[in-house]
């Protein structure tokens, strides 16, 4: 008697936690698993998306280039996630050889690996890496130290532009990761026209650059830039309208040439 009545209690308890409607917290549900949808992009990244495309049609991935700036030849070779970047010049009568393999830094003096200080292999990583990162623009801009800000839009010349500010995590950036850019990026060809950026080091600047001499080599945008220079402290956000009106100083040209693409 006492069992059938334990096991009324046990059922009618049962009964009462499990209405309709609701599940016991040891039920195993058999809603099957669903993932989280992914994370819908912001207008930032949608921009940069488009610009991205604009320049490359996703040919960054997997480019090979061979080019000369400043009288320096300068290759890199994207490869997914993997990169190689390589400088030759003449220096003093040798021939120097620098190559930054997945961020690992060496230098030949006439076909010699030679010791370097931390100080030269941070200047040596740095040199690649700008030059690269300006020849390959907008390709760098999806690295994930990257912070990507949609800024509204401005009109250079008549030309309406969305104008995309960026700038860097600590962890990841680079030594210069203080450096804050903006983009102004063409509402109908989706081009970079236009690019600005502030800097700290050696006194620090705002520079402002304008593209010119677009060719498409081999599926890849490249441009030519005029450099210009604005006066210490001026916002990136005044730069347009100087430009629009000429208060920017004319400092330098910034061309790379004979770009070639390397199979």
């Amino acid at each position: 008697m006492l069992r059938l009545l334990l096991f009324c209690v046990t059922l009618i308890l049962c009964l009462t936690a499990c209405q309709p409607g609701e599940t016991s917290s040891t039920t195993i549900s058999e809603t099957p698993f669903a993932p989280a949808s992914a994370q819908e992009k912001t207008p930032a990244e949608l921009v940069l998306d488009q610009a991205l495309a604009a320049h490359s049609n996703g040919k960054y991935d997997q480019a090979h280039y061979q080019f000369v700036f400043r009288g320096k030849t300068y290759t890199f070779y994207n490869n997914g996630g993997q990169y190689t970047y390589t400088l030759t010049h003449e220096k003093d009568g040798s021939v120097l050889f620098d190559q930054l393999v997945n961020g690992e830094f060496t230098r030949q003096v006439d076909g010699s690996t030679v010791s370097l200080s931390v100080k030269e292999t941070a200047s040596g990583i740095e040199g690649l890496n700008s030059v690269i990162y300006f020849a390959t623009l907008p390709h760098k801009l999806s690295d994930p130290a990257v912070n990507l800000q949609l800024s509204g839009t401005d009109t250079i010349k008549g030309q309406a532009y969305d104008v995309l500010d960026v700038n860097f995590n600590k962890e990841g950036g680079g030594v210069d990761h203080d450096d804050n850019f903006r983009y102004w990026i063409n509402q109908e060809t989706h081009r970079i026209d236009y690019l600005a950026y502030d800097y700290l080091t050696s006194g620090g600047g705002v520079r402002f650059r304008s593209a010119y001499n677009p060719r498409v080599v081999d599926g890849v945008l490249f441009q030519d830039y005029v450099n210009y220079k604005a006066p210490l402290g001026t916002p990136l956000s005044d730069l347009a309208a100087m430009f629009d009106n000429g208060d920017l100083e004319k400092l330098s040209v910034i061309a790379t040439e004979e770009v070639v693409s390397i199979q």
